[in-house]
């Protein structure tokens, strides 16, 4: 309460020391003995022995003020963790002398001098009501401390008028004075940085700490929003605990654990060492971390629902009622919810269920509300979490496709997959989607260099990784072995020994396929391998590359390797990462990269092999051939598995089981789909996907002549509706005849559709990569690499820009893995032939304008 206090005197002896006689009182009860005596109890510990000291206290002052013959009118008053009944060994006496007229100048002497005398720490003040409620309208922290004021002597009227005034005081202005206590928490958090992951932490002013658990409590008390109470009180329990045992092991009013006194505390608390000390710690944190975050999204909703009150009574007057769902419908008066993804819904600023979801009967649904609030820099309602939480069955091992799938997109949305991150492991969500998680979670690293807990660390690598995925032919595995790559700290042993074994086991429960098992298996084992080899070996020496080289056996495993290794650096801390580090791993990726190449395509760019075609695939090129119309089929995944088609077709991602092996069924439907071939026709195919709203996951383009009539453009792609039910084979066949015929305007038409309802910006993404890959990637083909961020009618720009060049699309191959699309196009001229330099680099510039 220092910041309402008035300025406190010295004790009576000693050095400036108040001239004058000292107050004569009556012999008290000798108060150090007894607080010394009850600190030794073993029987009290924890809360208890916080309430007994309490107590203790407020009977010796109250002691006090009786024998300093305190008139009528006159009440001592507890405020601030004293006045919340709870005192730790070490903490100040925050005491206010309340009177209500005229009072004798020495009667707080009388008071003040027995506890200096003590050697109690005193924080204290004179006033009369008026002047604490004035005190408390200029202060905030002031107000703060006597929104806990409690009575302990004197007059209880007094006391219980002042409290009164002080929360009407408090509830009346707390529009003006919320924002204020949230600055007061950012500045804290600036300062004193994050209880969950620091060291050294202060366990009262750090972010989540016991200073946080005192603005819960005060937003409370205005009845405008609560903190979510799941824990939280045992949260705060433990943390005064922690702060308990630390007074007692330093002896000193500290609130800085530091790391020569964590052993001690952890002794005194039972607690097995000063690493599970800092974990219960951080989970406790943590806790009260996130209840501030939920707590202040409420407010925000509250205070911007006051600040539009009278707007929205005139909508409510006239409500909007006719839309449907996924034209962005009003729900529940003029409350908008736009959607998102399948059974998620945007609303007041966070991502909520869509009232028809059902999350019994969707266990991928978790992930896919955590994938669409990142992507679109939203994070997951509270309610929606512990929804989540109750409700969703555990996933099927392997995982379907679509989880792995947005997993990614939720790792590949950056800085944005922090909070949603955190919201679904306060509710147990991630270890209920990774057991391995637990061993690490909110493990401490006794090392400088880190600045994050082992998950957080993990987490921020991901983080750092999202940025580079232009720079790697498989994102999605970059994404997923950025957050596993250190999993194995929570087992004995080398953890990249350790994390080898367990990410195997991961990968192939998430379903990918067995050689994306090896490639994410190789990148755990090495992840420290490149900057080491970089750091302490002599670049000159060929044995330095060849160390690389016998670790990774292709250029984009190499590329992967890279990327992570910069992305686990840079999350480390500043002292991970340098110039000078970074150009000696730089230049050894590129003299690896030199050997791996020799001379050979680089399977990044693909082979341009094309796997012989089904039956089904025949059938209807020879039906497009005669009747010089689309031929179209559309088949679920049953039908798919059942006619076992080439499990090559559905491209390049790790939704597809290689040849030969059993895995999960691709994401979405398939459709095949064969046109004779004709100028625009990738372009205006994809518009006509994008306009019936359906996303292409993965594709496959390829030419035939099966009767000998000219070459049939046969395309195989595995689309997934983006809402809802997927259209009708005969509506989508009608829709490409007429868009083929030019009756259909689907450029216009999807602008028109964007222009009436805009889609949310959603989060910044790295730029796209439009390259063309060197001219041993194809013998008989220019091959053009495009690597974007996946948004609806991406294939349709791209296939217009491509037609718009004049160009022919032989082949291609398209993927989408997560939030990333992966693509590359066999490119020649009107006769066949590859492209000249030139003319490659002006379609890749006409590409790169049309991706903006």
């Amino acid at each position: 309460m220092a910041t309402e206090t008035d300025p406190p005197l010295p004790p009576a002896d000693g050095p400036g020391a108040p001239p004058g006689r000292r107050p004569e009182r009556e012999e008290l009860p000798d108060y150090g003995a007894a607080r010394a005596r009850l600190l030794e109890r073993s029987d009290l510990t924890g809360s208890a022995r916080r309430t007994a000291l309490a107590a203790l206290t407020d009977d010796w002052l109250a002691g006090l003020l009786a024998a300093a013959g305190a008139p009528a009118g006159v009440a001592l008053v507890a405020v601030g963790g004293y006045g919340r009944g709870e005192l730790s060994p070490r903490s100040d006496l925050d005491v206010l002398l309340l009177h209500d007229g005229p009072l004798d100048p020495e009667l707080p002497e009388r008071i003040w001098y027995p506890v200096w005398d003590s050697g109690a720490a005193l924080d204290h003040a004179v006033r009369t009501p008026a002047e604490a409620r004035a005190v408390a309208a200029a202060d905030l922290k002031a107000q703060l401390g006597l929104l806990d004021a409690r009575h302990v002597a004197g007059d209880p009227a007094l006391t219980a008028g002042l409290r009164s005034a002080v929360l009407a005081d408090w509830r009346a202005g707390a529009a003006d004075r919320l924002p204020g206590l949230r600055e007061l928490g950012r500045e804290r958090a600036e300062r004193h940085g994050e209880l969950s992951f620091l060291l050294e932490p202060d366990l009262k002013e750090a972010r989540g700490g016991l200073r946080d658990v005192v603005a819960l409590n005060a937003i409370a008390a205005t009845w405008l929003a609560d903190a979510p109470r799941d824990g939280l009180d045992t949260a705060a329990l433990r943390l005064a605990d922690v702060r308990d045992a630390l007074h007692l092991a330093t002896g000193r009013a500290t609130e800085r654990l530091s790391l020569q006194d964590q052993d001690q505390v952890a002794e005194r608390l039972g607690v097995l060492d000063a690493d599970t000390l800092l974990r219960q710690v951080y989970e406790a944190a943590r806790t009260i971390a996130y209840a501030s975050d939920v707590t202040w999204r409420a407010v925000d909703r509250v205070l911007a629902a006051r600040a539009g009150r009278g707007r929205r009574m005139s909508r409510l007057a006239f409500p909007f009622t006719g839309a449907g769902r996924g034209a962005g419908a009003v729900a529940r008066g003029a409350v908008e919810r736009r959607p998102l993804a399948e059974g998620v819904v945007e609303q007041d600023g966070e991502a909520v269920l869509a009232q028809g979801a059902r999350p019994a009967a969707d266990p991928v649904l978790p992930l896919r509300a955590a994938a669409a609030a990142a992507q679109n820099g939203l994070t997951i309602s509270y309610a929606t979490v512990r929804r989540l939480a109750a409700e969703c069955r555990p996933l099927p091992v392997p995982w379907p496709d679509e989880a792995r799938e947005q997993l990614v997109t939720l790792l590949g949305a950056g800085e944005a997959c922090l909070p949603v991150w955190e919201a679904l492991e306060a509710e147990g969500l991630i270890t209920r989607l990774l057991p391995d998680w637990e061993r690490v979670r909110c493990r401490p690293q006794r090392n400088a260099v880190h600045r994050w807990t082992v998950d957080r660390h993990l987490v921020e690598t991901a983080v750092r990784a999202a940025a580079m995925t232009r720079r790697v032919a498989r994102p999605d595995l970059l994404l997923v072995a950025a957050l596993l790559h250190d999993i194995g700290k929570g087992w004995p042993g080398d953890h990249s020994e350790a994390g080898e074994v367990i990410v195997r086991d991961v990968a192939a429960r998430m379903g990918f396929d067995r050689e994306s098992v090896e490639t994410l298996a190789m990148l755990v084992r090495h992840h420290l391998t490149l900057v080491d080899t970089a750091t302490r070996r002599d670049p000159d020496d060929p044995a330095t590359v060849e160390a690389i080289t016998k670790v990774v056996a292709t250029l984009p495993q190499l590329e992967l390797l890279h990327a992570l290794t910069e992305a686990d650096a840079t999350a480390t801390g500043p002292a991970a990462w340098s110039r000078w580090r970074a150009s000696l791993v730089d230049g050894l990726t590129a003299r690896a990269a030199a050997q791996l190449a020799g001379g050979h395509p680089s399977p990044a760019s693909g082979t341009g092999h094309q796997e012989e075609p089904t039956a089904e695939q025949e059938r209807l090129a020879v039906e497009a051939a005669r009747t010089g119309a689309p031929a179209l089929a559309l088949l679920a995944q049953a039908e798919v598995s059942a006619r076992a088609e080439a499990p090559g077709w559905a491209g390049k991602g790790a939704a597809a089981p290689g040849a030969g092996e059993e895995g999960p069924e691709p994401m979405g439907v398939r459709l095949t789909l064969a046109v004779p071939d004709r100028p625009g026709l990738l372009g205006t195919v994809a518009g006509v996907l994008a306009l019936h709203r359906l996303t292409v996951r993965s594709a496959g383009l390829r030419e035939l002549d099966p009767i000998g009539a000219g070459p049939v453009l046969l395309l195989s792609w595995t689309v997934a509706a983006e809402f809802g039910e997927l259209p009708e084979a005969a509506r989508l066949r009608a829709d490409l005849r007429r868009a083929l015929e030019g009756s259909l305007d689907v450029a216009r038409r999807l602008a028109e559709r964007d222009a009436a309802a805009p889609r949310r910006r959603g989060i910044p993404t790295p730029p796209p990569l439009v390259a063309v890959a060197p001219a041993v990637a194809s013998a008989t083909a220019t091959v053009l690499e495009v690597r974007a961020h996946d948004a609806p009618g991406l294939l349709h720009r791209i296939g217009r820009a491509l037609d718009g060049a004049g160009v022919r699309v032989r082949t291609a191959h398209v993927s989408t893995l997560g939030a990333d699309a992966v693509d590359s196009f066999y490119l020649t001229d009107d006769a066949g032939r590859p492209l000249s330099p030139q003319r490659a680099g002006e379609v890749a510039a006409a590409v790169r304008a049309a991706l903006g």
